[in-house]
C-alpha cells in the first residue's frame, strides 16, 4: 500500500477531482480527512470510503478562512496525532460569460489562490514537528496559459498557484516539505462552470487535445497518489 499509514487532508472532496484523490489515498492505505464545505456530499464520501474498510473522517472547511484551517489541522492532529499530506484541491470555476465581472476576479484570488496560500500556512508546523510531508497544489493549465472562455481572474490565480508552490517547495525543503502542483487541462465541468458546460464550447476545447478527449478525475488523483507517496521523495 502506497500511503500505509500516512494521513490526509483532501480539500474540494466532496466530489469531482477531491473525492477521487480522497478514495483512492484511502484504497492506498491513508487516513483521510475529506474537508469540504458541503457536509452532506463529503460525509457521503466518507461512508463510501468507510464502508469499504478504509479510514476517513469529515471536517466542513471554508478555505478562505483561517480560523477553518486551524479548527481542521486541531481536528486532523486529535484524530491521528500527524498530518503527512495536504491536497490544496478545493477550487471555484473561472467559466462564466461575464469577462469583466470584479467579483468573479476577488472570488477567483479568494478561493483558488488564497485558501491554498492558507492550506500550506496551516499544515507546515506539524509537517516540520513530523519530520516533513508532502503538499500537492492543483493548478491548471489555465495557469501557464489563457483562454477566450474563461475569466481572466481564474488564470491569474492558478498561475499565482504555480509560483506559490514553487516558492513553497524552496521555502520548505530544509523541513523535509515537498510542495508540487499539478496542472489538469480539459477535465469534466464542474458544478460551477458556465461557458464550459456550453457543448460548442467543450466541442472546441477537446479538439485542442492532442488525445481528442477530456481527462477523467482518476487519472488526475493517480498524479496525486505519486506525488503523495515516498515514490515522488525527490520531487518538490
Amino acid at each position: 500500500m502506497r500511503l500505509k499509514d500516512k494521513v490526509a487532508i483532501v480539500t474540494g472532496a466532496a466530489s469531482g477531482l477531491g473525492a477521487s484523490t480522497a478514495k483512492i489515498f484511502a484504497k492506498e492505505g491513508a487516513k483521510v480527512v475529506v474537508a469540504d464545505l458541503l457536509p452532506t456530499e463529503g460525509k457521503a464520501v466518507v461512508s463510501e470510503i468507510t464502508s469499504s474498510g478504509d479510514t476517513a473522517t469529515f471536517c466542513e472547511l471554508n478555505v478562505k478562512d483561517p480560523s477553518g484551517w486551524d479548527q481542521v489541522v486541531r481536528n486532523t492532529l486529535a484524530a491521528y496525532e500527524k498530518i503527512d499530506v495536504l491536497v490544496n484541491n478545493a477550487g471555484v470555476s473561472g467559466a462564466t460569460p461575464d469577462l469583466m465581472n470584479i467579483d468573479v476576479w476577488d472570488q477567483q484570488m479568494e478561493v483558488n489562490a488564497r485558501g491554498v496560500f492558507l492550506g500550506m500556512r496551516a499544515v507546515v508546523p506539524a509537517m516540520r514537528d513530523a519530520g516533513g510531508g508532502s503538499i500537492i497544489n492543483t493548478s491548471s493549465m489555465s495557469g501557464f496559459v489563457g483562454q477566450d472562455y474563461v475569466h481572466m481572474g481564474y488564470n491569474a490565480a492558478k498561475g499565482a498557484v504555480r509560483l506559490a508552490t514553487k516558492a513553497a517547495a524552496v521555502q520548505f525543503a530544509p523541513y523535509n516539505i515537498r510542495v508540487n502542483s499539478v496542472h489538469p487541462g480539459v477535465m469534466p465541468p464542474m458544478r460551477s462552470s458556465q461557458t464550459t458546460s456550453d457543448p460548442q464550447v467543450r466541442k472546441r476545447m477537446i479538439a485542442a487535445v492532442p488525445l481528442g478527449r477530456e481527462g477523467r478525475v482518476q487519472e488526475v488523483a493517480f498524479a496525486n497518489l505519486f506525488l503523495a507517496s515516498d515514490e515522488a521523495a525527490y520531487i518538490t
